[in-house]
């Protein structure tokens, strides 16, 4: 078997490796649960290509990641569920229905407003699965996914919220809450009650992911930008510590701080 540029080729090669007749005994063995975290894993990748602007990395982890989609199709049928033909064919359906000022006669202006008809058809979709389920009244944080990262869920589920009016007016509002959570970290702190203080941080954090809706920034972003500077500042305090030759659990947090401030200033400047 040749690659090929055609994506048939791809469903060709995942039916084989999952061929009980000389396929891969790795593949076989697999099943919808044991390769999730591998599709999560895939999307993040694809994401860390675009932020490095790696666009051979971007082009190889986005056939990783469309490897997913065919693999969790090829298990469905299988299973008698569904195919990749279905898949495709609910995603096309789905965005011709979506985009009305596209492939319909209603007329959107601009891009605010279509996003304003998108929301409303999805809040439509929302009602229909619910009575499909047979609950009684849709929410309007159905389907916001569980497994999400906790800040960009956090995110998610306030937007939801906002839009039926459950949100604080403004950003020092927001900011005022999170003074009111920190204050209450640091009451229960003194009580040494863990659980309590658990649920006090994630009452914080949950108030941070407010304000970066608010102020219009991506928290999930927000928090890898931040990581990725770390990572960087401290990678210069290890080789200052080289530099000085000094171990850095020897160094001291007087020391290290000093480093730190540096390459905190060499940034600013």
């Amino acid at each position: 078997m040749q690659p090929s540029r055609d994506i048939s080729r791809l469903i060709e090669i995942m039916a084989a490796l999952r061929n009980p007749v000389g396929g891969c005994a790795w593949d076989l063995e697999q099943d919808f649960r044991s390769i999730r975290n591998y599709t999560i894993e895939e999307a993040y990748e694809v994401a860390d290509a675009i932020e490095r602007e790696d666009f051979a990395d971007l082009r190889e982890e986005l056939g990783d990641l469309l490897l997913q989609p065919i693999f969790h199709a090829q298990m469905a049928k299988e299973a008698g569920h569904f195919d990749i033909g279905d898949v495709v064919y609910a995603i096309t359906e789905k965005l011709i229905r979506r985009h009305p000022h596209v492939f319909g006669d209603v007329v959107a202006d601009g891009a605010s407003d279509a996003q304003d008809r998108w929301e409303a058809i999805k809040v439509k979709e929302r009602a229909a699965k619910a009575e499909r389920k047979g609950d009684a009244e849709p929410s309007v944080l159905d389907d916001v996914p569980q497994v999400l990262p906790a800040l960009a869920r956090a995110e998610k589920l306030t937007k939801r919220a906002a839009k039926v009016g459950f949100d604080w007016p403004d950003l020092p509002a927001v900011r005022a809450k999170i003074e009111e959570e920190l204050a209450e970290v640091a009451e229960v702190e003194n009580a040494g009650d863990h659980g309590a203080i658990e649920e006090e941080i994630g009452d914080l954090l949950f108030a941070v992911a407010n304000l970066a809706r608010k102020a219009g920034v991506d928290p999930e972003a927000a928090l890898r930008n931040a990581n990725s500077k770390f990572t960087r500042r401290f990678h210069y305090v290890e080789a200052r510590c080289r530099e000085d030759d000094i171990d850095p659990a020897d160094a001291g947090l007087e020391r290290l701080d000093g480093y730190w401030n540096e390459i905190r200033a060499r940034d600013k400047a």
